[in-house]
């Protein structure tokens, strides 16, 4: 049998995704990946997995799936989320996990997330990963595309995700202490590309005003609501180039932060650009958040992008392994698969 992950409940948005589907816009093929790539390290570091390796993307809430594989590795990391294990499908009541940790499951268990508090993104690696063919290099989720992540789609009931292994490695299970995925009051930006479309006056108060997440939101845009921007030249341009991180004015004056799922080109003016030390951030916002933006150079930004590397060359550092709370069973064997007679056995050792 296949070892894999049923889906009972899919969540409001659950996809496969990597880092991403890199070097093929200039073909019109979106980038996509996750949302909070800092998150997707971590959780693949707790899991054992290579960084980018593919996990599931849970956005706001989370699905139902059942294991169905010998055991399987799952780790989580992203907000605080209502997350249980129970024994089997008809249970109602199971144990709680927190996030930010990995947890060894056996066949029959059910991992069901709900709703996650916080944040935006969470991210559920498993030990091995996914056995999905990779699409360019990637296996993202493009869903607009249909292509990539399982059936180039978002997980549905039914879905039968496989896996690459049959059983999860024998070692302690771990946990990352001290990353911080706290959502930003203030998004670092710099000025343009299409910075000569606004007035002086407009882009200062762009800067100086605080913008609401809307609920039009999704993977490709982050639509903000505040007041209007106004254009000095119209809101067209001749498309060109999206970088992550762009902000769009579009005709109604209510900027778009563009996200991994953008659109390769675009043919509103881009007021501004969120730096790459700040995405990841940016990712992790949920609708109703209110943000700022503060304007630095380039020199600045790189400054910051070195500190976001530093950070993710920290990530193995921040692995602790979890030596409190009784889940004795989930690493060790059982006690009656041993004699005790002839010796002692430290329940220290048991303790995971």
């Amino acid at each position: 049998m296949t070892p894999a992950l049923s889906i009972v409940r899919p969540g409001l948005l659950t996809t496969i995704q990597d880092l991403g589907r890199v070097g093929h816009q200039s073909l019109g093929i979106a980038v996509c990946g996750a949302l909070d790539p800092l998150a997707l390290r971590a959780a693949n570091a707790l899991a054992g997995n290579p960084p980018g390796a593919g996990a599931l993307e849970v956005l706001h809430l989370g699905p139902t799936m059942v294991v169905e594989a010998d055991d399987v590795r799952v780790s989580f990391v992203g907000p605080r989320a209502t997350i249980d294990i129970l024994p089997d499908v008809a249970a109602i009541r199971g144990r709680p996990v927190e996030t930010m940790r990995s947890v060894r499951l056996r066949r029959g268990e059910v991992i069901r997330i709900g709703s996650l508090a916080g944040g935006a993104a969470l991210y559920v690696a498993v030990e091995g990963g996914f056995d999905v063919a990779p699409v360019l290099g990637s296996v993202s989720t493009d869903i607009r595309a249909g292509i990539g992540g399982w059936q180039g789609r978002a997980l549905v009931a039914g879905d039968h995700l496989p896996l690459r292994l049959t059983s999860a490695s024998r070692r302690e299970e771990s946990r990352i202490a001290g990353l911080d995925l706290s959502l930003p009051a203030v998004v670092r930006a710099i000025v343009g590309p299409q910075g000569d479309y606004f007035s002086a006056v407009d882009i200062a108060a762009f800067f100086a005003s605080t913008y609401t997440v809307g609920a039009g939101s999704n993977r490709m845009g982050m639509r903000l609501e505040g007041a209007p921007i106004a254009h000095a030249r119209g809101h067209n341009i001749t498309s060109d180039a999206i970088a992550p991180g762009s902000i769009q004015v579009p005709g109604n004056g209510q900027p778009i932060i563009l996200l991994a799922d953008r659109q390769t080109t675009g043919g509103y003016p881009k007021i501004a650009t969120v730096i790459s030390a700040d995405m990841p951030a940016v990712g992790r916002l949920t609708m109703g958040a209110k943000i700022r933006f503060e304007s630095v150079t380039a020199e600045e930004a790189l400054r910051l992008r070195r500190l976001l590397i530093e950070e993710i060359a920290r990530i193995p550092e921040r692995i602790e392994p979890v030596r409190n709370g009784v889940e004795a069973v989930e690493l060790a064997p059982k006690l009656s698969d041993h004699n005790l007679i002839s010796g002692v056995v430290d329940a220290g050792d048991w303790i995971t």
